[in-house]
């Protein structure tokens, strides 16, 4: 995908029309026509300001990478996920161990799929700030710190 796709999709997916961007981004209409067309290149500026407005990393931007930031998960990330929330369930599960629930009563099947759901957005949410915070600026490309 050309920067021009890219700037053409995000500014879809939000909701925007070439002449709305080019207000926000202090442009003409056209100009926002010839980066969506890829006639001309998008400056410096512009592109960060582009990676701000859509909350993009400029390297998205220009094609060098398909992660939006730099701390999306990965697969490998997403099966590490998947393991630590099967021993999560395991443990509750477990009747050698400590009972997470009141009275030793068990959880139906919707809880379950309810807690299950919960635990790997908590968990999602934890590897991603752990990615902001733990990944040297150095391998964090040309995106801002959020």
């Amino acid at each position: 995908m050309t920067t021009g796709e890219r700037i053409a999709a995000l500014r879809k997916e939000h909701s925007m029309t070439q002449p709305m961007l080019a207000e926000k981004m202090n442009v003409s209409q056209s100009t926002v026509t010839s980066w969506e067309n890829d006639r001309r290149g998008v400056g410096n500026d512009d592109l960060l300001k582009l990676a701000k407005l859509f909350n993009v990393s400029t390297d998205y931007l220009l094609g060098r990478t398909n992660k939006r930031h730099y701390y999306e998960l990965t697969a490998k990330d997403q099966k590490a996920i998947d393991e630590e929330l099967e021993e999560i369930v395991e443990g509750l599960s477990d009747k050698s161990g400590v009972s997470f629930l009141k009275n030793n009563t068990e959880l139906s099947e919707r809880d379950r799929e309810l807690l299950i759901v919960s635990l790997r957005q908590s968990i999602a949410l934890t590897h991603e700030m752990a990615k902001k915070k733990f990944t040297p600026k150095k391998f964090r490309g040309s995106e801002s710190e959020n």
